[in-house]
């Protein structure tokens, strides 16, 4: 047996995974019997995006599903680990749009036509799968490949359509006139995940609208006041009392208003003038007012983010700013503007872009997540099949039954508040690349609804052209999209006859034209866990029901909403069951200061790199280890370059054992303790089992990451391989305790554990191996209390040595008078002094010269041969004393100043209670030294 004498993952870590691979372990069909018996235990990966390569986050996901998968893969269970991609349908489109927008083209879209855009999204897709795949093989990633899923392929598709139709069946997707977020850079709707916020600097204006409106309002959005058609206020504000239900016709900028005074509770008459101004059509907020009170609701901002004809010809065509900028000087000239006052404002953007985002309203489809309708399956455990609920009541009870469990707690409080507050899901997007709405038009339905008609132009893949014979009758004369009427039906494909009025298409004279945008990604992805396994189709389904629902999904806490409870609202509905029974919610990855990667700020650490430089599992480390549940946490090159160093203490903790240990094998299994050391270090192992198997089944990660660290590179190479070096003996011993701890660190290191593991000389390979349970028999208290004493003794002679400035080579003499412990200290007097670096002076009192050495109620004396003047000693140890009392009392009084804590940066306040920690450290280190002179 025998290591090279340093790891080198570079040379290894490609080849081990092959070796993985081609094993076919990864895939559960292949798994040894035991496995194949066991309890099925299956994680879906959180797809990336196609749209680049991976980052952090995506590593410390794997990193965290690779330990849960090998543990439980170890442990006997059935598992599956199913990898995937997203299409990422607006991400992707957008890359690609900047992508071609730097090669010279202005309107990528316009330009290359819907069918050769779509070619080059879909090629840019596939290469970045392509790099994808690769670097989720790099982290050392067990999914099973054989199973890989695309949102976007063949089957997803299919499930994506069936899942519309039994929504739009249920009357849960509906097409309605509401406020959405639009991005008029990319002229599409966004979901909300996809808005990000800017700070900016805005200003708040205080005006009337005309000399005769009563009520004063403030708003930093002068543009949208054209469409005001409220101005709410507190109904127990005196103040406005006597105006709630009137209405006045205000001049506003030339344009004459109708203006409802509307009491609303849930205005604060605290904040402004008390008084809102309700634009229902460029507000959410507002919409909810205006919806409370049927108000009227008037665009004035269009798509293109300029002004519409509706605000008079003087602004028509104008952009926001140029309105905003025009408002405020008519308003100032008028008499009528009464404050202007600088404030910070959240201003709403466009992830991609970056583009200001518009609330406007629209036409869209959206699913209803309150509306009732009849289940058809028995679901949760609560509701059979053909009684009622909503998808709100669907997706609440999930979490508040405990079917599925947050971690961490604290984020279902969230969940549950999100959920009460949830409004309809708008899911259409005006893109080309992604899901195409399955839902068709009929030309003959609307031709007779309206008296036009129309001829079939052409039809290329699915996609139909119109001539229109009567303009302004099939399209919207504005956008020049589709009119939505009762002419609409669902369609997977290309329909041959209409439902509704029984006319086919024989003959190109009545075509169908299907709705132009595309389903929101996340109506795809809220589908993956049952989709990728095979729903709806029943041969799939069947094969694969076993996995559903599935144990975990690990993701970040920043898309619980977004993407989590998209996916319970979806497969509860789809499928009677919970998506997953546990949700781990891992925090952002920031670096070394606290700050959010970011390519501005330069601090991006790619896990490409640093698994090149330093491994992947000191890179898989790095992120697990020190990182909690719901918590982010900090990176940073050094410290994966410090676990690559552990890794390394592993390997040379592997290579002197097996360099040493001879034909031990055979007793290795079962190995015999002969000395107090080894039944300590036997409990030790056990009891860290048992600890340590526990806390990965309650994904407490980092937890059972530093038990192990510690255990490796205290207890088993500090003190057992140094206490070996002097008993000996202990080859079969060092050979199981090697074994074991190999399979505790796979999960975390699972290539240079597999590595160390083949040249143990075991059969298979280690990822497959049964995961070591603990046995009660060796947890050995009283072994562990006695090699504590030990222990402290060593350590507090250690640190005298280190007090006095004793050279290390230098063997001091040692008297003991321990009283019950002598059978104990004699038993283990040659590793006791090996590790002391002292020599026996014997039983009896204290010698000249010598300092007191106390541990546990053990009472030695070490002889330090003249080496110290003991008076000055005292003096010297007297002063300094005294010096770090009076500085831990300055830093006390600091600290327990309320006013300076509250004041104080942060990361000052910290400094000091660092600070202050040390100093009291010190001083017990010096008031030790000094009881030792006495």
């Amino acid at each position: 047996m025998n290591l090279d004498p340093q790891y080198n993952p570079q040379g290894k870590e490609d080849e081990i995974y092959r070796q993985w691979e081609e094993s076919g372990m990864f895939n559960p069909d292949h798994l040894p019997e035991r496995n194949q018996q066991g309890e099925p235990y299956c994680i879906m990966m959180p797809p990336p995006n196609r749209t680049g390569t991976l980052h952090m986050g995506h590593a410390m996901g794997m990193a965290v599903q690779d330990l849960l998968i090998r543990f439980e893969r170890m442990r006997g269970k059935k598992t599956l680990w199913v990898p995937g991609t997203d299409h990422a349908a607006i991400a992707t489109q957008v890359k690609v749009e900047q992508i071609l927008i730097k090669e010279g083209m202005k309107d990528p879209r316009k330009e290359l036509g819907r069918e050769k855009f779509l070619e080059r999204v879909i090629d840019f897709a596939e290469k970045s799968r392509n790099t994808m795949v690769s670097q989720t093989r790099k982290m050392g990633s067990s999914c099973d490949w054989s199973r890989e899923r695309y949102t976007f392929d063949a089957e997803r598709n299919r499930a994506v359509y069936e899942l519309f139709k039994m929504m739009y069946e249920d009357g849960l997707i509906e097409r309605g006139y509401r406020i959405v977020n639009w991005d008029p850079q990319f002229q599409t709707t966004l979901s909300d995940d996809e808005v990000l916020t800017k700070d900016v600097r805005a200003k708040l204006l205080t005006f009337t609208y005309d000399k005769n409106f009563p009520i004063a309002i403030s708003t930093t959005r002068l543009e949208t006041k054209f469409g005001d058609t409220a101005v709410a206020v507190h109904p127990d504000d005196e103040r406005y009392q006597k105006y709630i239900g009137k209405i006045f016709e205000p001049v506003f900028c030339g344009k004459k208003l109708s203006i409802t005074i509307v009491g609303d509770a849930a205005v604060d008459p605290k904040f402004g003038t008390g008084a809102l101004g309700v634009t229902p059509a460029h507000s959410m907020i507002d919409a909810e007012i205006a919806e409370r009170h049927s108000l009227a609701t008037v665009p004035v901002i269009g798509k293109d983010a300029r002004m519409l004809p509706e605000c008079g010809s003087e602004f028509a065509g104008l952009s926001i700013e140029e309105t905003r900028s025009k408002v405020q000087n008519m308003l100032t000239e008028q008499g009528l503007l009464q404050a202007v006052e600088e404030i910070a404002q959240a201003l709403p953007v466009a992830e991609r872009g970056g583009a200001p985002v518009e609330q406007l309203p629209m036409e869209q489809w959206f699913v209803r997540v309150n509306k009732p309708f009849i289940l058809r399956q028995d679901t949760l455990e609560k509701w059979k099949k053909g009684q009622q609920t909503t998808l709100k009541e669907l997706m609440r009870y999930a979490v508040e039954s405990g079917q599925t469990r947050i971690v961490p707690e604290r984020f279902e409080k969230i969940y549950f508040h999100w959920i009460e507050n949830l409004h309809d899901w708008c899911i259409s997007r005006q893109i080309w690349f992604g899901h195409r709405i399955p839902m068709w038009y009929c030309h003959e339905c609307e031709s007779k609804a309206i008296g036009r008609s129309f001829v079939l132009a052409s039809r290329i893949g699915g996609a139909t052209s119109l001539v229109e014979t009567n303009s302004g009758a099939w399209f919207n004369d504005a956008s020049k999209e589709p009119r939505f009427g009762s002419s609409v039906f669902y369609s997977e494909k290309y329909p041959l006859r209409c439902p509704r009025c029984k006319h086919d298409d024989l003959g190109g004279q009545i075509p169908f034209v299907q709705d132009p945008d595309t389903l929101d990604t996340w109506f795809s992805a809220g589908a993956w866990t049952f989709s990728a396994l095979g729903w709806p189709d029943e041969g799939g389904w069947r094969a694969h029901r076993i996995y559903h629902p599935t144990a975990v999904l690990e993701t970040g806490y920043d898309i619980v909403f977004f993407w989590v409870a998209r996916m319970i609202l979806m497969t509860t509905y789809a499928t009677g069951q919970i998506p997953f029974r546990t949700v781990y919610l891992h925090g952002m990855v920031r670096d070394d200061q606290g700050r959010k990667m970011s390519k501005s700020l330069d601090n991006i650490i790619n896990p490409v790199d640093m698994i090149e430089k330093y491994g992947a599992d000191a890179t898989r480390l790095s992120l697990v280890i020190g990182s909690t549940p719901g918590n982010d946490v900090k990176l940073s090159e050094e410290k994966i370059a410090g676990f690559r160093n552990f890794t390394n203490k592993l390997w040379n903790i592997s290579r002197y054992i097996l360099l040493n240990v001879k034909s031990a094998e055979s007793d290795a299994k079962n190995p015999k303790a002969r000395t107090l050391a080894d039944r300590w270090i036997l409990s030790r192992l056990n009891t860290l089992t048992k600890d340590y198997t526990a806390a990965l089944e309650a994904y407490q990660f980092s937890r059972a990451g530093e038990m192990l660290r510690d255990f490796t590179w205290s207890e088993l190479a500090d003190w057992y391989v140094e206490i070996a070096k002097v008993e000996g003996g202990k080859d079969a011993l060092l050979l199981s305790i090697l074994k074991n701890l190999l399979h505790l660190w796979h999960p975390f290191m699972p290539f240079v554990t597999e590595e160390i593991w083949k040249t143990v000389g075991e059969k298979g390979a280690l990822m497959v191996d049964e995961w070591p349970k603990p046995e009660k028999k060796m947890m050995d208290a009283p072994s562990e209390k006695d090699f504590s004493i030990l222990q402290s003794l060593v350590v507090a002679i250690r640190n005298a040595r280190s007090g006095f400035s004793v050279p290390p080579k230098e063997l001091l003499r040692l008297t003991v008078r321990s009283g019950k412990f002598d059978a104990l200290l004699l038993e283990n007097m040659e590793p006791f002094k090996r590790l002391a670096r002292v020599v026996d002076g014997g039983f009896g009192g204290k010698p000249k010269g010598a300092i007191t050495i106390l541990a546990q109620g053990v009472e030695v004396y070490l002889d330090l041969g003249g080496m110290i003047d003991l008076g000055k000693e005292k003096a010297r140890l007297e002063k300094e004393i005294a010096s770090v009392s009076q500085h831990v009392a300055s830093l006390e009084s600091r600290l327990g100043n309320a006013d300076f804590v509250a004041r104080a940066p942060a990361e000052i306040v910290e400094g000091e209670r660092k600070k202050l920690e040390e100093s009291k450290a010190r001083l017990a280190a010096l008031e030790a030294q000094l009881n030792s002179l006495k």
